[in-house]
């Protein structure tokens, strides 16, 4: 890496000429400490606050009438929203529904699209994934009659860090009958060749999907020019959603019609679900693959933040994140080198998702340390400090003082006061 200026003028002239400083003040929050966590937890927004009041007082105002009437109809808010947020991930409006949550709505995926026949059984994951989305694989394989150690394939690390896509693409076997796998590696931030791995799948005749929740809203998608399967992803993370914020998912336009695998009162055609037949007809788009009545307060958040979306571009969100996390592996490498922190997320911008994860085995204890002086980081065992600079609302001079205290901790030895012990929720 190229040296950088280590001083904290240097971050502020940065911040002089940085892109999207406009809607900092939209995130109180952001100005009252140094909030380096938002690929577990987005800030509330204003807008995010001002559109969940909005929807309590069309509760307020017309009761059950809500459904269909007001700024926002609770109705077809699902559909709205999904309309909003398909420029993310590169779809068209109808291939995206917001709904249920992440892990639901991977049920819903995995019954609708793994099909085990013949010699096809198999489901292809990696050693690295989110435990989540190996419990849900776990759960199809067993009602399917299959054993999860015989036909859940994961492919295993090299350093315990990334996955080789050449690996990835060895493991898709004939025997294989769906791929799971993340855009972007949880604990290190590794993001993969979506295009490339999803053309070897369908090479392979394989069904491929992909969970998004560490990249939508802080790199571009093209799910439909790529042409992945299916995808879902969570909205609390860098879509700022706010805590258990509904879901979304996308499913390709050639596979509607399929009958969603787990059906629902949500699943139908709107233009007869009050006609209550106990035959489904379902929505002819993504909204088929809806189970039940969406959780409006949980929804109404989204209407605000994804506001936000509307006014700038991901392009544009993708060039400030990429210069913010090359910003904080140099400034990293150069201060705290000394300390043995290692910088564990891949050094190339096209390998390289929204965050920036740090190795040390005191990284429970750093961890602690940095919340007292204020810095809110993200601890993953057995040893990695996770920073995510949001573009909307973190500065280079954030960067540079979360740096500046890790070093005053590491030099001070300041985290040996601290017990070796994560807190429930890390």
């Amino acid at each position: 890496m190229t040296e950088i200026p280590v001083t904290r003028a240097f971050a502020e002239s940065l911040d002089r000429a940085a892109p999207l400083t406009q809607f900092r003040d939209e995130f109180p929050m952001a100005s009252q400490c140094l909030y380096l966590d938002g690929n577990s937890l987005g800030l509330l927004s204003r807008r995010a606050e001002a559109s969940l009041l909005a929807i309590l007082d069309s509760w307020r105002t017309y009761g059950i009438d809500g459904w269909s009437t007001g700024s926002y109809r609770w109705f077809d808010l699902s559909e709205h929203l999904g309309h909003m947020m398909a420029p993310l991930v590169g779809a068209q409006p109808h291939e995206v529904i917001v709904t249920g949550s992440t892990t639901v709505n991977l049920h819903q995926l995995l019954a609708t699209f793994y099909r085990p026949h013949g010699e096809r059984r198999k489901i292809l994951a990696d050693a690295l994934a989110f435990p989540s989305d190996i419990y849900a694989i776990s759960s199809h394989l067993l009602l399917h009659g299959l054993s999860p150690d015989e036909a859940l394939v994961q492919v295993p690390s090299h350093d315990g860090f990334t996955l080789s896509e050449d690996d990835i693409i060895d493991a898709m076997t004939p025997d294989v009958a769906l791929v799971l796998l993340p855009s972007v590696l949880f604990v290190s931030g590794q993001l993969l060749d979506i295009p490339k791995l999803t053309e070897a799948a369908h090479e392979r005749h394989i069904i491929i999907g992909f969970d998004l929740a560490h990249s939508v809203g802080v790199l571009p998608h093209a799910l439909s020019q790529w042409g992945v399967d299916f995808a879902f992803w969570c909205t609390y993370k860098y879509l700022n959603g706010g805590p258990g914020s509904v879901a979304a998912l996308y499913v390709a336009e050639r596979h509607h019609g399929i009958r969603p695998g787990l059906a629902g009162w949500f699943s139908s055609d709107k233009t007869v679900q009050f006609d209550m037949a106990h035959q489904l007809i379902p929505a002819p788009d993504a909204g088929a693959f809806q189970i039940g009545t969406p959780h409006l307060l949980s929804l109404a958040p989204l209407i605000g933040s994804l506001d936000m979306y509307s006014e700038t571009t991901i392009d544009i969100i993708r060039a400030k994140s990429v210069q913010l996390t090359h910003y904080l592996m140099e400034l990293a490498t150069a201060r705290l080198k000394d300390f043995n922190v290692r910088v564990v997320t891949p050094q190339e911008e096209a390998q390289r998702g929204g965050h920036v994860a740090l190795a040390h085995p005191e990284a429970v204890r750093i961890c602690k340390a940095l919340k007292d002086r204020q810095v809110i980081p993200d601890y993953r065992p057995p040893e990695v400090i996770r920073l995510a600079p949001s573009p909307l609302y973190t500065t280079y001079t954030d960067i540079w003082d979360t740096v500046n205290h890790i070093w005053h901790i590491m030099h001070e030895r300041e985290y040996a006061q601290y017990p070796l012990k994560r807190e429930i929720v890390s």
